[in-house]
């Protein structure tokens, strides 16, 4: 049937234009975007996972970023104390230099505090964004201080995320300086004699620092040292006292496990005070005078120096030690940035394989497209033009 009203043909290549329409639209954006995923409706899936990744992207980001001021941090630190080894190279030389007889100690005693006030210098200036790996408060922090860098960003497969992070030891073995004590590499006193330890020892009320030799308890006690508790390998008191003189001393223990050594007095405290092991050898125990930053040799006997040079020796070790550990804390972190670099390439490609259009399917089915819209446009030209033939009926 003919109808002027409802021409079936035209809905039918309009129904078709516009379905074409639709899917150009789709490509279009697919074309301009560059992706085949740009939302949530185009593939919920994979939108998802590509837009969590970004996120994790966005996190290695600031990864790389913390890593490398961490690097800076450590750079700093290393070319500090490669510089402070120096130093303290020359002092030990200026020492070396001073035991010789006839020598102007006081004019190498001048050229020695210049370089003490270089290290405190190196010191205090190794700092990078507020952070110093060459001086820190020990003595108010046990004895140690945690440095970090954040090393990475991990999720889990069962969607926890967590951070990482490269932690650094700041320690007696580690910092240069203790601000609020001694416990430094450059300022604490070090003793050169095996099998001894210089500890904190209260004589009546008033601490101070002496060299103690170790012994162990059951020696202490066959050889007639009388201690307050009993000593027995199964009971520790909690204090640890020495008979000095019929006086009790109190002493730091070496060990707080029974049958180990105890920390004794071997050197007189002032006031003339002995400690009570007569029947024990005493050996020679030596120690530094000083500690590197404070030393005066000017007012060291010949042995006191020799003792000196010997904890100079001592404090040049621990410092290319520190620098060693600087240097492979450094290393690391490198290859960490190598690796954060990596893993964000890594993340990026996957994403590009979830939700990146391809350009050469898009261009393809882009111009079937539009040849399909084309032969839709003229169906529906022919369709509508169909009616105008009714007119011929009315014609005479």
């Amino acid at each position: 049937m003919t109808s002027i009203l409802t021409n079936n043909a035209a809905m039918a290549a309009l129904q078709t234009l516009r379905s074409i329409d639709s899917k150009m639209q789709d490509t279009q954006a697919r074309v301009s975007s560059g992706l085949r995923v740009g939302g949530a409706s185009d593939n919920a899936a994979y939108w998802s996972i590509a837009t969590t990744m970004r996120s994790d992207n966005m996190a290695l980001s600031a990864v790389q970023d913390a890593l490398g001021l961490g690097a800076a941090k450590v750079d700093t630190g290393y070319a500090a104390m490669e510089t402070a080894v120096e130093v303290v190279k020359e002092i030990k030389a200026k020492m070396v230099a001073a035991v010789e007889e006839g020598v102007d100690r006081q004019k190498i005693q001048e050229e020695i505090a210049q370089l003490q006030e270089q290290l405190r210098s190196i010191a205090s200036s190794a700092s990078f964004s507020g952070e110093n790996w060459m001086q820190a408060d020990l003595t108010a922090n046990a004895g140690s201080v945690t440095k970090n860098v954040v090393a990475s960003f991990i999720r889990t497969e069962t969607g926890a995320v967590s951070v990482k992070k490269i932690d650094y030891e700041l320690d007696g073995n580690s910092v240069l300086f203790d601000e609020s004590g001694d416990l430094g590499i450059l300022d604490r006193i070090y003793n050169v004699t095996p099998a001894s330890v210089t500890l904190d020892v209260n004589v009546n009320g008033v601490t101070s620092k002496y060299t103690v030799m170790a012994y162990s308890i059951d020696d202490l006690i066959a050889d007639g040292a009388t201690f307050e508790g009993n000593y027995a390998n199964t009971t520790v008191p909690a204090a640890d006292y020495v008979k000095v003189n019929g006086t009790w001393v109190l002493a730091v223990d070496q060990a707080t496990v029974p049958g180990q050594e105890i920390a004794a007095v071997t050197t007189a405290p002032a006031g003339n005070w002995a400690v009570d092991l007569t029947p024990i050898p005493a050996p020679t125990v030596v120690v530094a005078p000083a500690s590197l930053d404070l030393v005066d040799i000017t007012t060291l006997t010949n042995e006191q120096l020799d003792v000196m040079v010997q904890a100079t020796d001592v404090a040049l070790e621990a410092m290319t030690s520190a620098a060693a550990a600087l240097g492979s804390i450094a290393m690391r972190i490198g290859m960490q940035e190598d690796f954060v670099a990596s893993l964000t390439d890594s993340i990026d490609s996957g994403i590009g394989r979830l939700v990146d259009a391809d350009m050469n399917e898009e261009s393809t089915r882009l111009k079937a497209l539009q040849t399909q819209q084309q032969l839709a446009i003229q169906s529906l030209s022919i369709a509508n033009t169909a009616s105008e033939s009714i007119l011929t009926l009315f014609r005479q």
